[in-house]
């Protein structure tokens, strides 16, 4: 084994590109699941286009040939959250509605901030319009007209995207959402039952238990079925 000068001259010298591992191509793919990865990893405040390009071992411009800004990875890190959505389920058009609801407010809670990008926004990316699509498609199978369905998917994607924005937020926060309704059980009931008759006489059922999201799903549904768009 050779441990004269000449060795240690040679691994003093850097090591040359040709030698390094090839870096896999870049790509919009591979921008979009490194800026998930990141997201989950350490949080929205670290998502940068200069984070993600020092992730991938190139520099921000070479980023912005495959996504616009910030904005535009955001929502192309939440069309891609939303594949893994199932677009099927068993049971009745409503069950399959309900289902599919659920599910896409899982996927887009389950990353920071991902939510609120579909706060205010139409959905364009490839997978947000297969569950547009297979809602409408839902909906039409419920018997209802074409204004009442484009208008119901509407209001059906506002309230995935709160209802997802919510619990994003609590994911982000930390801890156990128990803690934080034992912590305001606690507050109301030590407030004034003068000045707050109807919170201190409805505190147990403010903090009963449940499948309040389904409920909430349900109550939607149900009124969509009664309310026809004029």
């Amino acid at each position: 084994m050779d441990t004269g000068p000449s060795a240690d001259r040679a691994a003093s010298e850097p090591v040359s590109r040709r030698a390094r591992p090839a870096k896999a191509p870049l790509g919009r793919e591979v921008i979009v699941r490194t800026g998930l990865a990141i997201l989950d990893r350490e949080g929205l405040d670290a998502l940068t286009m200069r984070r993600v390009a020092k992730e991938l071992d190139t520099g921000p411009a070479s980023l912005y040939v495959y996504v616009a800004n910030r904005e535009d990875l955001m929502a192309a890190m939440l069309d891609e959250a939303l594949a893994l959505v199932p677009l099927t389920a068993r049971g009745t058009w409503r069950e399959q509605l309900r289902a599919l609801v659920l599910a896409s407010v899982e996927a887009m809670g389950r990353h920071e901030g991902l939510a609120a990008v579909a706060l205010g926004a139409i959905p364009t990316g490839a997978n947000a319009l297969l569950v547009l699509d297979r809602m409408l498609g839902l909906l039409k199978q419920g018997g209802l007209d074409d204004v009442t369905a484009a208008w119901a998917v509407d209001l059906l994607h506002l309230h995935m995207a709160a209802a997802a924005a919510e619990h994003s937020a609590r994911v982000s926060r930390g801890g156990d959402e128990s803690d934080a309704v034992a912590d305001a059980d606690r507050r109301y009931a030590a407030l004034s039952a003068d000045r707050y008759p109807m919170i201190t006489a409805l505190r147990p059922a403010l903090f009963s238990s449940g499948d309040r999201d389904g409920w909430g799903l349900d109550v939607l549904l149900s009124g969509i079925l009664q309310t026809p768009a004029r």
